[in-house]
């Protein structure tokens, strides 16, 4: 969404910002943000359960829940606004990033407290509120200042803010590098969910087989998951090649290897909503 007209009066410029749905979702952000930082700093002094804690840890998947919701509504209105139904029926509707990452949310907001369930929802809100501040916030505040004549398309030579390109450069140096990082993170996660279940914890295997369901179509939609587990599976593939490594490691490695393939092929959902390809677009 562009900017509103430089020609109205700051407040106006602000309000007429503050009234579009885009405005809400990069709230949603910031409080992610804010809680975020606000249960690190209990996490940090071991006090998890808090009140404080809990509340900011809550509060946070509730504003997770409310920016995807509000991209999910945004997707469905202008479907609805252009005609169009939702091809493939539910399984593409469950096929859509935003629509795993609203669903996941909601299942950490009513789940055990787990603080890398935080981490990556976190990373995708920096970028967000780094990408509307540099598109929105900044020109709002400031609009770009007319310099030459105009370009050769007839429009207006304008000169972007400093610190708009500042956070622009921050965004494309570090973009990829963050998305793997949220990869592995979401890997991770999976583990910890892995020995919550096994220890018997309340809940714990409802959620590994939500989680599992959740990380599947991950898998099948970004390129970053599936390198990341291609890296680590390379990794432990390397070390099981060591002499000193006993057959009956490398067997059981082997033997996990193919039921993973396994239920890779079993739960492809490319099958039945079209053959959706892979890539590496971040969740909005």
């Amino acid at each position: 969404m562009a900017p509103p007209p430089a020609s109205l009066p700051l407040g106006q410029r602000f309000m007429h910002l503050a009234q579009t749905l885009q405005f809400g979702w990069f709230v949603g952000h910031v409080t992610l943000l804010f809680c975020t930082l606000r249960y690190g700093l209990s996490y940090m002094t071991f006090n998890f359960y808090s009140g404080w804690a809990r509340f900011s840890y809550r509060t946070a998947f509730v504003a997770a829940a409310a920016t995807y919701g509000i991209v999910v509504y945004k997707a469905f209105r202008a479907r609805a606004r252009a005609g169009k139904s939702q091809q493939g029926g539910a399984l593409a509707l469950a096929g859509d990033e935003n629509v795993q990452y609203l669903a996941m949310a909601l299942v950490w907001l009513f789940s055990r407290q787990i603080p890398l369930a935080l981490l990556p929802f976190t990373v995708y809100s920096v970028f967000h509120v780094a990408t509307y501040t540099r598109t929105n916030i900044i020109p709002t505040i400031q609009p770009p200042q007319q310099v030459g004549g105009a370009s050769p398309g007839g429009r207006p030579t304008t000169k972007p803010s400093a610190m708009a390109d500042t956070i622009g450069k921050f965004v494309k140096e570090y973009y990829d590098a963050s998305m793997a990082l949220v990869a592995g993170l979401e890997i991770f996660l999976w583990f910890r969910v892995l020995f919550s279940a096994i220890i018997f914890t309340k809940g714990s295997w409802i959620l590994l087989v939500i989680y599992s369901v959740f990380l599947r179509a991950r898998y099948s939609q970004s390129s970053f998951v599936q390198g990341a587990i291609s890296n680590g599976t390379a990794r432990v593939d390397a070390l099981v090649a060591n002499q000193s490594t006993p057959p009956a490691a490398r067997q059981g490695w082997e033997t996990v290897k193919g039921l993973g393939r396994q239920a890779t092929d079993a739960t492809d959902i490319n099958r039945y909503v079209g053959g959706q390809q892979p890539g590496g677009k971040k969740a909005q």
